[in-house]
């Protein structure tokens, strides 16, 4: 009856809310939010009655710390306390930047959706850790024309932009990556100068979200500390009720050409 015990079988849970400071450059000591904390492992049948209160103990034990260089530490701690023999845990926070109107100069917090992603399996103890960053803006239609008057319209994208590195890296530095290449990026309220400024840029100036994507391609490349990278971006335009999809990506092991 021993030996029927030892079988591997996976558990897991998802979306236990906690408490959290995470990596931040504009809070030296992080930012704090709350974490939705999701749990893949798989474990021999005999560890399977006490492994959730242990998994649980150890996210009390690492509260304080979510970033890359400390997600690679702790994720062996959850490998090891739990007789693991591969695991996955992902941290999905709201992560809040304060950024400036375009014309008005007033400040406003914008929330942004991110996710902290740590597995690492047994076999070989190499942790892996991405963090992928939800950053809606806006683009241009792509069938809109520059060369009729109010020809140029604009459609909501939602970039996903996920980085793979062996050191930390700001989420606020990603975002403005995608912001820079934007046809307008999103605030949280505009006065009414700053609408008419976005309004005028939306349809006079053309980026479509081929040419976005691709710029944000360039800049992640050129990010040492980057070993991987995927950037994607869904399309919702205002004739349609389907979106449309563009993406490109770069493993650590499949350099782009």
């Amino acid at each position: 009856m021993k030996d029927e015990k030892r079988f591997l079988q996976d558990v897991g849970m998802t979306d236990l809310p906690f408490p959290m400071k995470v990596f931040s450059r504009d809070h030296k000591d992080g930012q704090f939010t709350i974490a939705n904390i999701s749990i893949a492992a798989r474990i021999m049948h005999e560890f399977e009655a006490g492994w959730i209160d242990k998994f649980i103990q150890i996210v009390h034990q690492h509260e304080g710390s979510i970033g890359a260089e400390s997600l690679k530490t702790n994720i062996l701690d959850y490998l090891n306390e739990l007789n693991a023999t591969k695991i996955k845990v992902d941290f999905s926070y709201p992560f809040f930047v304060e950024k400036t109107t375009p014309v008005s100069k007033e400040k406003c917090l914008v929330r942004y959706q991110c996710v902290y992603s740590a597995s690492v399996a047994k076999s070989d103890l190499k942790p892996s850790v991405n963090l992928k960053i939800t950053a809606p803006c806006i683009t241009t239609y792509p069938v809109s024309s520059p060369d009729k008057p109010g020809g140029l319209f604009g459609q909501m994208s939602i970039v996903d932009l996920e980085v793979q590195s062996h050191k930390d890296i700001y989420p606020e530095d990603m975002i403005e990556i995608v912001d820079k290449h934007a046809l307008v990026p999103i605030y949280s309220f505009l006065t009414e100068e700053d609408q008419e400024f976005v309004i005028k840029k939306v349809h006079s100036e053309k980026k479509t979200s081929v040419v976005m994507i691709d710029e944000i391609k360039e800049d992640l490349a050129n990010i040492r500390d980057i070993e991987g990278y995927s950037v994607s971006c869904s399309n919702f335009g205002m004739l349609h009720s389907y979106s449309t999809f563009i993406g490109t990506a770069k493993s650590m092991w499949i350099p782009l050409s």
